[in-house]
């Protein structure tokens, strides 16, 4: 196995991950066939029945102490991860700790939002007393990314699991140490396995799929989105899909350009690019296009991607060629390359780079780059920016740099989210619901919204007296419903000619 392949033989039983940006290998793991993945998912059934009985206070307890373990040996997950990825060990410590923090709003809250509640039965039920819950599913099927290895399955795992549900993992094959230690410290500190690991490569994904989960959590690409929601269909089992993004960031005229431009190249630029809700494209009204440039580069001819830098390598090394692609046809239909260029063959690293003049219909601006990389576009004014960020088959994120305007120009967005004056603040907010639209894929992880998505609402009406007239019998008389007549009529039928 050569450092930039991380697939195994076809015989192999074991595969290993590496350092991205050394190629030295990091950890050995096991490929888990479908009988094991079959096991594992039984095995956390039997499991889910203990953590359901243990109640909202019982699992607030458990995960309370996951967290302090979690937030305690902080530092030991950062490296971890720092390696498996490549990213800066700062940007991993603050994934990580956004990761504990939606652990602790979502173990904290499931009872206030998942508990039996009383709703109104309407007027015309007034007899009825109108309750619901919302219960555990029973085992979540969880396949994360590579990207960002705790932060974005957490945002299923630890909403799942707060929910009451048992859970099941299937990592990236790019970090699967990530993976393992998160579900050994789950178990140092609860005692039980709810929380599983299974690992290897796509048929690994695919037989969890099958394995009899009662919904998957997926995060990953539109085309690997639209495999797992095929698997899933033959089953019935709900999906919930984070795919792809092709952010837009929007600079309104009276924006404040050094902040504009920060946000731009950190949202551009982080994590190598490798975010899915990461700033790829920046409209700029006339007005400030020029001077919003001219900060844009001078701070990114600052920044470099190399060893020990802020700007780790790629991660995967076939997106080095998905981003060298890009930047070809960028280049090669009239634009121009203001900081970086071409990606050079065999490159673990790719540099920032700012692209302008690029036509609309090019790869650069209506497919996902994933790298440090991000098209710049004067536009005439907002409508045009609102329209040509909204031009694209993808509706993740997005951002607005307005002081006056930011949300009525937020407001005409087609996007699941969107950040005023900040860069992908919306993810690091438990209480705002995180996902997208169109290719991005649809339902929520994160917030009230995250819970009841790993939840089934279970409905109760409970008759409290008699209903004055009386409709679900075969007495029902011809009287009874001349009332109801007149009582629609005059409830809901006032002023109708």
């Amino acid at each position: 196995m050569t450092a930039t392949d991380a697939r195994p033989t076809s015989a192999a039983t074991t595969f290993t991950s590496l350092d991205p940006a050394t190629g030295e290998i990091v950890g050995t793991h096991p490929i888990h066939d479908a009988a094991h993945v079959r096991a594992v998912v039984e095995g956390a059934r039997h499991e889910a029945g203990w953590w359901r009985e243990l109640g909202h206070d019982g699992r607030r307890t458990a995960l309370t102490a996951w967290r302090k373990l979690l937030a305690a040996r902080l530092d030991e997950l950062a490296a971890l991860m720092s390696r498996e990825t490549g990213k800066p060990v700062g940007d991993a410590l603050m994934e990580a700790a956004l990761a504990v923090d939606h652990l602790a709003w979502a173990s904290s809250n499931a009872e206030k939002v998942l508990r039996r509640r009383s709703v109104s039965a309407g007027l015309l039920m007034a007899n009825q007393a109108a309750s619901v819950e919302y219960r555990p599913l029973g085992v979540i099927g969880v396949i994360g990314p590579w990207n960002y290895p705790v932060f974005t399955p957490m945002g299923s795992i630890a909403y799942a699991l707060a929910a009451g549900n048992a859970v099941v993992f299937k990592p990236s094959e790019y970090t699967p140490g990530v993976a393992e230690w998160l579900a050994s410290r789950f178990l140092e500190a609860v005692g039980r396995p709810v929380f599983r690991v299974v690992t290897g490569f796509g048929a690994t994904g695919a037989a969890l799929c099958e394995a009899g989960v009662d919904k998957v959590a997926f995060t990953g690409s539109t085309a690997t989105g639209k495999r797992v929601m095929a698997a899933c269909a033959q089953t019935l089992t709900p999906v919930v899909i984070e795919a792809g993004g092709k952010d837009a960031l929007l600079v309104d005229a009276d924006a404040d350009l050094d902040e504009a431009a920060d946000a731009a190249l950190w949202g551009a630029c982080a994590n190598a690019g490798q975010t899915c809700a990461g700033v790829e494209r920046i409209y700029v009204h006339e007005r400030v296009y020029d001077d919003f440039l001219a900060r844009l580069v001078a701070q990114a001819r600052e920044l470099e991607a190399r060893p020990g830098g802020q700007i780790g390598p790629i991660t995967m090394p076939s997106q080095v060629d998905v981003i060298r692609r890009h930047v070809d046809d960028a280049l090669a239909r009239g634009g121009r390359a203001i900081v970086g260029g071409p990606v050079p063959e065999g490159a673990r690293f790719v540099q920032p780079t700012v692209l302008v003049d690029v036509p609309e219909d090019s790869l650069a601006v209506q497919d996902e780059t994933f790298g440090p990389t991000v098209t710049v576009t004067k536009v005439r004014d907002m409508d045009e920016a609102v329209e040509k960020a909204n031009g694209t088959r993808y509706a993740l994120g997005s951002t607005v740099f307005s002081k006056a305007n930011g949300p009525a120009i937020a407001e005409r967005l087609r996007a699941g989210m969107t950040a005023i004056n900040g860069v992908i603040s919306f993810a690091g907010i438990p209480t705002l619901p995180f996902g997208g639209i169109g290719d991005s894929g649809f339902g929520r992880i994160h917030g009230p919204d995250g819970l009841r998505e790993f939840s089934y609402p279970h409905a109760i009406a409970r008759q409290r007296f008699k209903a004055p007239i009386a409709l679900t019998t075969f007495r029902r008389s011809a009287k009874q419903e001349e009332q109801l007549l007149k009582v629609v009529r005059g409830l809901y039928g006032r002023g109708a000619k």
